[in-house]
């Protein structure tokens, strides 16, 4: 047998389930479905945001809390503006700065846990009292320190929410490739003279690539609702319009009190439907990839007596 033969790169272990992995998960539980589908309405429906509002952004079309009709479906705010124009550009808003946060938390986090659990030793040390450090950061307090310094804007939210949320998966990523690192065709990789940066591209990443997306997905219900969260305290940029902002204008403009209802709750709806969303496709991911978490929910339909071996029909 030829060297070349031999320097065959083994296939990771369950290599053909991981393909598809996230699609077929998704297809196979209703709920994780449906949310998987909300998102990616609403995610089109931001993208196209300047071409199917139906009024312009910044222009009054009606009087000051206009109720509900069939020319503004959702009411009109404190400015006279249609609430579903406004809905519309929040959305895309409340978005890009969710996905931003999570892709910066991602990369961060990512990096951390394929480092520290890949090379271990002091490298994980160092790491992981680095990751302890931020996870006792509160957000609020430093936003507030960031606006009162450099001024409240939307980057400045996408950059403390980025890295704050990046230890959770920094620990979960690590714990995943410190089991990954010691299965035997990584061990035969390495054997065989394979560097580190073609191991971890080629065995290490692709096996923990379904977590780090079951991860995404989650933090970016995290980051919309921190975004939603630091707008309605006025730390967002005040002239981007978001949900939060939505929400925080309304209260401040005593919407509530004098009855307009549909300038604060749509808002506060497609917040919590969006958070709902992430959070059942996430969910669905994290019960696919860890078996225990299936086996915690038990009911007692899923119990039924069997035959007892070597009794025939009629036996007792």
């Amino acid at each position: 047998m030829s060297e070349a033969s031999l320097f065959v790169e083994a296939p990771p272990e369950g290599g053909k389930s991981r393909r598809g992995f996230v699609l077929r998960t998704i297809r196979r539980q209703p709920a994780a479905l449906a949310g998987a589908l909300f998102l990616l309405a609403m995610t089109v429906t931001a993208i196209l945001a300047p071409w199917i509002a139906p009024y312009p952004l910044h222009e009054q079309v009606g009087p000051v809390f206009g109720h509900p009709s069939w020319q503004h479906l959702l009411g009109l705010d404190d400015g006279g503006i249609d609430m579903v124009t406004l809905l519309i550009w929040g959305l895309r808003v409340s978005l890009v700065v969710g996905f931003a946060a999570t892709l910066v938390s991602m990369v961060i986090g990512g990096t951390v846990g394929l480092v520290a659990g890949y090379f271990g030793g002091g490298t994980d040390t160092v790491l992981m009292r680095i990751t302890d450090y931020f996870l006792v950061i509160p957000d609020v307090p430093l936003m507030i320190v960031v606006a009162a310094i450099w001024g409240p804007s939307l980057f400045h939210i996408i950059i403390v929410i980025g890295i704050l949320l990046w230890t959770s998966t920094a620990r979960v990523v690590r714990a995943q490739v410190k089991s990954v690192r010691e299965r035997v065709y990584v061990k035969r990789a390495r054997a065989l003279g394979a560097g580190h940066a073609r191991i971890v591209v080629r065995h290490v990443l692709p096996q923990v690539a379904p977590l780090l997306i079951a991860s995404t997905v989650l933090t970016i219900a995290v980051a919309i609702f921190d975004e939603t969260a630091l707008a309605f305290l006025g730390l967002s940029d005040p002239s981007a319009i978001s949900l939060g902002k939505l929400i925080e204008n309304a209260a401040e403009r005593a919407a509530i009190s004098t009855g307009a209802w549909w300038a604060i709750v749509p808002p506060g709806v497609l917040v919590a439907a969006l958070i709902l969303a992430c959070s059942l496709v996430g969910g669905a991911l994290e019960d696919a990839l860890n078996p225990r978490l299936r086996v915690a929910h038990l009911s007692a339909r899923s119990f039924r007596l069997r035959t007892l071996v070597g009794r025939g029909k009629g036996a007792v």
